[in-house]
Order: C-alpha cells, then sequence, then structure tokens
C-alpha cells in the first residue's frame, strides 16, 4: 500500500537544494571536496519591474540635471514655486524678461543706489551664505556661481533690502 508513493521526494534532507548528496559529517565540506562550480548569481530585479524606456527616461533627467544648474523661484503672494535653469540665460536682462512672462508682472528698473524702482515687485536671490541680495548687485558670474535660490519680493521689502546692502 505505501510502496507507490514516492516517500523520497517529501524527504528532508540537510544540503544545498538541488543536489542529492548528502553530508557525511556535521561538518561543511571545504573548497576542495566541492568540484562544481557555484551556481551564477541571478540579476536582482525589483519590484514592481522597471520597463527600459523608463529606465532611460530617468537616465536622460538625471544627466539633464546634472549638466543644468536648477533653483527654486518664489514669489510674494504666490501660491507656488517654479524651478528654473539659470543656466540658459545669458545675462540679468534675459533672467529677468522669463521671470517677467512666468509670473506675469513687470520688473522695474535697476539702479545701484536704488534698486528696482517703478515696479511693485523686484527681484532678489539667497546666496551660498544664505544672505538676501537684490538680482544685479554683483556681476552675472559671481550671481551663477553662488545663487541658491530666487525670490520676487514685494517692492517695499526690496527698497529696504536695497538701502542695506549700500
Amino acid at each position: 500500500m505505501l510502496s507507490h508513493l514516492n516517500l523520497e521526494a517529501t524527504e528532508l534532507r540537510l544540503g544545498l537544494p538541488g543536489s542529492d548528496d548528502l553530508p557525511s559529517t556535521n561538518k561543511r565540506p571545504s573548497p576542495e571536496d566541492h568540484q562544481t562550480p557555484p551556481a551564477p548569481k541571478a540579476q536582482i530585479v525589483g519590484w514592481p519591474p522597471v520597463k527600459s524606456y523608463r529606465k532611460s527616461t530617468a537616465a536622460a533627467k538625471s544627466a539633464e540635471a546634472e549638466s543644468g544648474m536648477y533653483v527654486k523661484v518664489s514669489m510674494d503672494g504666490a501660491p507656488y514655486l517654479r524651478k528654473i535653469d539659470i543656466k540658459l540665460y545669458d545675462g540679468y536682462s534675459h533672467l529677468l524678461t522669463a521671470l517677467e512672462d512666468m509670473f506675469k508682472l513687470s520688473i522695474g528698473e535697476y539702479s545701484e543706489r536704488e534698486g528696482y524702482k517703478g515696479s511693485e515687485y523686484a527681484p532678489a536671490y539667497e546666496d551660498k551664505d544664505g544672505d538676501l541680495m537684490l538680482v544685479g548687485d554683483v556681476p552675472w558670474e559671481m550671481f551663477m556661481s553662488s545663487c541658491k535660490r530666487l525670490r520676487i519680493m514685494r517692492g517695499a521689502d526690496a527698497r529696504g533690502l536695497a538701502s542695506a546692502q549700500h
């Protein structure tokens, strides 16, 4: 009655899965005893699996992020932030035109003595040290290397900032 059952298939054994030989002692076999090379490791796949086109898109975005210099732009009274690549602009006038178009406002003329005049808003930036300065106070190259975030301030707040700088 039990002769037709395959009990070897359900027998518990000590050893690696798929190997039929049992170790004769409680010791581990030495590398010399093992004649077959270890099985190649399977590639680890994350879950959920990532399609190849998504991998290439992510790689392109990371390469783009490395090539650009992205900074956040906030505006007093606006409920959202924007992010721009300041390496795309070749000077202050090009940057200010883009900010005016982005936030649908007009930024006045810049003067070293008075800051921005003729507008309700003035652009400022936070440098590496955390200081808030008016956009245009330093040469463009220095601005590019030190700008961490942009902020479009109300004109009254910016005028106080300009007088503190000069």
